[in-house]
């Protein structure tokens, strides 16, 4: 039986340089889940043997000198159509010896202290895009891949499609593209007239013109990447319809062929209650009853009421609509008010969100309390210390906190929707699997049903409660499995790639062609 390319590629175990390009990475910079990500999965593709570079800017919250960030390359030249845009390039470290290049501009990165909301966004992150692929020219590295994320970084694959195509060291490189949330694209387009939306097919206009501010960064990704990924597998369904689509469905479901999803992972060398240097007292599944422990030095340090009794639910997150925070605008102050239980919230955002929670504090003391901006050691430790974490999201392509809740034995109540249906077992219909609680329609009787079904089986039923923890500690939701799945993700783009190369001209049809991690197998036979 012949066997397929697929398995002709594996079987030779290919070894890829992969070059990951991101607008933020923990630690270095974070404002939500994309930052994790980019830490955590390059580290996972590394310890499988790959050679893995991050290229992110070099931003002007960024410590030097705490982070042990050294100067790499200086007048890095990124080519405009009337000057060049001059960066230097510094080098950080992150664990397991990783290397982080930092693309450093006193006008458009250093004199900027956060990562996103500027007016010149576009600009900034078509800099990084480009200036990207000039570091990779400028030190001639030899890439298999070259992985970009989110809109910011769509501008990527179009550069190396149309601008880069013949340049010998870059055209050799296969394009992946992450989708992390598909709302968020570069532009508004409800803002924008017919003839101002981009439609993904004109050239990308300079860096220095102002029509730069109206191109789709993530619709730019979609199109001109060899493969695309979105970070759960039901949210790769869900984008090809009208609901989820976000004006992109269409577009989508015409290249569904090269569009797949892979669950984010949690990195459990760090997120894991037996290590984790920020929670109270280190636990495990063994001796689970610590756990009450953090709960109770929680309680104290947040000035709630001391008694390990009295259930304790979370919200760690973004403070936005999307996050599903409109079903507790007008249930968590009756809920409150008639049931025995503590809410504890870890978060930042949106103005408003943070003033409703800072009113509901200050109106239920000893009941409610919390840390109003994005703390990673706050969010540890109400992992560790709460029973209970609420993500009741309008859509989320992965989610990632009730993923780390569950190793920390605190159980999840999240709605039916893109990754969190695919990692929570729902307990009100599998009673032998069931790991958290969950919930389809997004109104809020349906989020009140699971959250007092949850406070019921806390309450009564001790047993049962112990065993909904014990199987949400023993699910593996680790980038192991995941990155695995982007090897292969990237065998796939090389061999689109190897077609487009010969498509174009590039590549001598009738020859075998020496792919990148390969060493001369004819993928296009």
């Amino acid at each position: 039986m012949k066997k397929s390319k697929t398995e002709k590629v594996s079987n030779t175990s290919p070894k890829y340089n992969i070059v990951f390009i991101s607008p933020e990475v923990a630690p270095f910079s974070k404002f939500g889940g994309l930052a994790d990500v980019s830490w955590a999965l390059p580290r996972a593709l590394k310890r499988l043997g790959h050679n893995v570079k991050i290229i992110m800017p070099k931003f002007g919250s960024i410590d030097d000198e705490k982070f042990g960030i050294k100067a790499y390359k200086q007048n890095l030249k990124v080519p405009t159509a009337d000057k060049d845009i001059v960066c230097n390039v510094k080098i950080g470290y992150i664990p397991d010896g990783l290397e982080v290049y930092l693309i450093e501009n006193m006008e458009y990165y250093e004199m900027r202290a956060n990562v996103y909301g500027y007016k010149d966004d576009a600009r900034r992150f078509a800099l990084l895009s480009k200036g990207a692929l000039e570091l990779i020219r400028s030190q001639k590295w030899q890439v298999d891949i070259i992985h970009s994320n989110d809109w910011m970084t769509g501008y990527v694959s179009n550069y190396l499609k149309t601008e880069y195509k013949l340049d010998p060291i870059l055209n050799k490189a296969a394009s992946v593209f992450t989708i992390h949330n598909l709302a968020l694209q570069g532009v508004n387009r409800r803002t924008l007239t017919q003839t101002q939306i981009d439609q993904g097919t004109s050239p990308l206009p300079d860096l220095l013109d102002d029509d730069i501010f109206f191109v789709n960064g993530m619709l730019r990704g979609i199109v001109y990447s060899d493969f695309v990924n979105t970070v759960s597998e039901r949210y790769a369904k869900e984008i090809l319809t009208p609901e989820y689509g976000e004006g992109m469905d269409k577009i989508l479901q015409e290249m569904r062929n090269k569009l797949v999803g892979i669950r984010n992972g949690v990195d459990y060398d760090v997120l894991n209650p037996r290590v984790d240097k920020n929670i109270y007292v280190n636990y495990d599944l063994g001796d689970i009853e610590k756990k009450k422990e953090n709960k109770i030095a929680f309680q104290k340090e947040f000035d709630l009421v001391i008694d390990p009794a009295i259930p304790l639910v979370g919200f760690v997150g973004r403070l936005s609509e999307q996050k599903g925070l409109g079903l507790l605008h007008d249930t968590i102050r009756p809920l409150l008010a008639n049931l025995n239980f503590q809410f504890v919230i870890v978060g930042g955002g949106d103005e408003y969100w943070e003033k409703f929670f800072a009113k509901l504090i200050k109106d239920f003391p000893g009941k409610v309390n919390g840390y109003l901006m994005i703390s990673t050691t706050f969010a540890q430790k109400l992992y560790a210390a709460c029973d209970i974490l609420v993500h009741p999201s309008k859509f989320e392509p992965c989610g990632i906190t009730h993923a780390i809740a569950m190793r920390y034995g605190t159980v999840p109540i999240v709605r039916e929707t893109g990754g969190l249906a695919d990692s929570v077992i729902d307990y009100g219909k599998d009673r032998k699997n069931g790991d958290g609680f969950m919930f389809k329609e997004f109104n809020e009787m349906a989020f009140l049903i699971q959250l007092v079904s949850a406070l019921t089986t806390f309450k009564s039923n001790k047993r049962e409660w112990k065993k909904i923890q014990s199987r949400s500690m023993r699910k593996d939701l680790s980038w192991n499995a995941s990155a695995v799945k982007y090897i292969d993700l990237y065998e796939k783009a090389i061999d689109r790639h190897v077609k487009w190369l010969k498509k174009e001209g590039l590549v001598m049809a009738d020859s075998p062609v020496e792919v990148p991690g390969y060493s001369s197998i004819d993928i296009l036979s």
